[in-house]
């Protein structure tokens, strides 16, 4: 399990372990882990060009206690503040003893930009001065990101103004949250954790990895039947779309159910393509309602909902004018999937305010309507309904952004909750092995819905194996 920490945790531990150290050693510690990953990308450290952009803080301390390690190595390393009178004065001294030199504009060639301007408690995006020195950049130079890119946040991943797009970001201690969610995770490049020995409490953010999910996938065993496998029921398709009933049930199948139940008018378009479907009401231990049912058919997602002792999956069409009242007199297990304009009418704001904090407006949802809720994205979070840590899936790929891969989703969450997994768990282990078919199917080629159902087998091998 990858883990990532606020601000305010990270902060708390550092002071912690400061308290226990001679002064200076921590950044010490961080110094020498960034030092060594910037030689590794670069290579060749001798006669290499190293520009260090130096915030006032110590984030800028560690840039530039890295840039004379670097400079010890024959580096030729330039720093540039962004406020002159206030550089970290150890890390100056350290810098011009190794022989780097302090200059007061960006030089125009480089190999390696480190980007120390702001740490993880700066906020807002870029000011201007920081800014100025950003767009200086040298093109062509690998950009190592301190901590995190200056200008994202680090608790949420927002931009809110001009941010430094780095190749790489080397973060100390633990990872941020920012770090995995759009629109900062997009930013931040490859990312190397540095372990500085912080003790660290309970984390605001998790991903899960392949041996988290294949602990958590429903086995048969040898006395299982169809109905111990989980029977998923899946209200879905219409006239006018047949076949998000068919990749919503496709989903279903490939999930583990031991059997799918399909209620709605695309039945003939379902049984052509899955004869093994059963069509028509009976016992279930999860629902799916919503995609592609049009906005017509609100009573068939309220009977869903009102049957409380039973898990409920609601998606796309579904969600419109879901009740919060109802889904929170629920005792058993719903699990809501918008993508970010489905939370917005939800939520009642404009979609880019979903899309810019995703991770806020994930949470906001899961505590108003007492749900997991899956929010679908560039960046796939999934909060609990009650409280816990956030988890973001690490796997994916932009191809999945094709018509009725959400209903793939919607139909594998499902099976996965009526094979006994919680909203959180359910949620997060179709997310990830959605996004991980998505990779094999596309395989770096545009890619359709029925084949990331497809693969689906492949990816439940993968993690497995």
């Amino acid at each position: 399990m990858r883990t990532a920490y606020s601000v305010e945790t990270v902060r708390a531990a550092e002071r912690e372990l400061m308290a226990r150290l001679p002064e200076g050693a921590l950044m010490a510690r961080a110094a020498a882990g960034l030092a060594a990953v910037c030689a590794g990308l670069l290579g060749r450290v001798y006669g290499s060009r190293v520009v260090v952009l130096a915030g006032p803080g110590d984030n800028g301390g560690d840039a530039l206690y890295a840039g004379a390690r670097l400079a010890r190595r024959g580096a030729r390393v330039t720093a540039v503040p962004m406020d002159p009178a206030r550089m970290h004065p150890g890390g100056l001294a350290a810098l011009r003893a190794a022989g780097g030199r302090v200059e007061r504009s960006v030089p125009e060639r480089a190999d390696l930009v480190l980007d120390g301007l702001l740490g993880i408690g700066g906020r807002g995006g870029l000011r201007p001065a920081a800014a100025a020195l950003a767009e200086r950049i040298p093109a062509g130079a690998l950009v190592v990101a301190v901590d995190l890119p200056s200008g994202v946040d680090a608790d949420t991943g927002e931009v809110t103004g001009p941010a430094v797009a780095a190749d790489a970001t080397v973060t100390f201690g633990a990872y941020k949250p920012g770090l995995l969610i759009d629109p900062g995770a997009s930013r931040v490049g490859a990312v190397r954790l540095v372990d500085i020995g912080l003790d660290l409490a309970e984390p605001g953010l998790e991903a899960l990895q392949h041996a988290d999910v294949a602990g958590l996938l429903p086995v048969p065993t040898a006395s299982s039947d169809k109905y111990r496998r989980g029977v998923v029921g899946v209200v879905a398709g219409s006239e006018q779309y047949p076949g998000a009933a068919v990749l919503a049930v496709a989903g279903a199948l490939r999930g583990g159910a031991g059997a799918v139940r399909y209620v709605g008018p695309a039945a003939d378009a379902v049984l052509a393509r899955y004869p093994e479907v059963l069509v028509g009401r009976g016992r279930v231990q999860a629902w799916v309602v919503g995609p592609g049912i049009g906005a017509g058919r609100t009573a068939e997602v309220a009977r869903a909902l009102a049957d409380r002792d039973v898990p409920v999956l609601v998606d796309a069409d579904g969600l419109r004018g879901l009740d919060p009242d109802v889904v929170r007199g629920r005792r058993a297990v719903t699990l809501l999937t918008p993508h970010a304009g489905e939370a917005a009418a939800l939520l009642g704001v404009p979609r880019e305010s979903v899309e810019a904090g995703r991770l806020a407006a994930a949470r906001e949802l899961a505590g108003r309507y007492g749900a997991a809720v899956l929010l679908k994205g560039s960046t796939t979070l999934v909060a609990p309904a009650g409280p816990g840590p956030v988890r973001v899936n690490p796997t994916g790929t932009p191809w999945l952004a094709t018509a009725g891969s959400g209903d793939v989703l919607s139909g594998l969450a499902g099976a996965l909750l009526a094979g006994g997994l919680s909203g959180l768990d359910a949620g997060s282990v179709a997310a990830y092995l959605h996004g991980l078919a998505g990779r094999l199917a596309a395989d770096g080629a545009p890619v359709v819905a029925h084949e990331v159902a497809a693969a689906l087998p492949a990816a439940w091998r993968d993690v497995t194996s």
